[in-house]
């Protein structure tokens, strides 16, 4: 993966998630940003685990070699984000403090595991070496 590409990896089962990385305008301002829905990609889910993340209690970016996790990623996102519009200034406003980010982000994830419980949909299973294609 080239190094001037975003990649952010997100639950695309997810309503939230789907819009929250949908709102975003980051391409403006990064160049090429590829949105990688990790039930689909089960190599991608095997990575961040092998990297210790867990995607359901958090989304990645990917940028220039560096993985963010969860409140980082917003953070990221915000700081990257497109400078104008309702929804800019206030991601800007919740997610460029990483303190701010780090009490609001695992709210998000606690409401984002109830509604998907609520509507029936299951965490994003975890993907194993003979599960991916090589």
């Amino acid at each position: 993966m080239a190094n001037d590409v975003l990649r952010i990896v997100y639950d695309g089962h997810c309503p939230f998630c789907s819009r929250f990385v949908e709102l975003y305008r980051i391409r403006k301002n990064v160049g090429v940003v590829e949105l990688v829905d990790a039930r689909e990609d089960p190599a991608v889910v095997e990575d961040v685990r092998r990297r210790g993340y867990d995607i359901n209690d958090g989304m990645i970016a990917i940028w220039n070699g560096h993985y963010y996790y969860g409140q980082e990623s917003v953070t990221l996102m915000a700081m990257l984000g497109a400078d104008k519009g309702a929804f800019a200034h206030i991601n800007r406003l919740l997610f460029s403090n990483p303190k701010l980010a780090g009490k609001i982000y695992p709210l998000l994830v606690r409401g984002r595991k109830f509604f998907l419980r609520m509507i029936g949909r299951p965490l994003i299973p975890e993907a194993h070496s003979h599960d991916i294609e090589s």
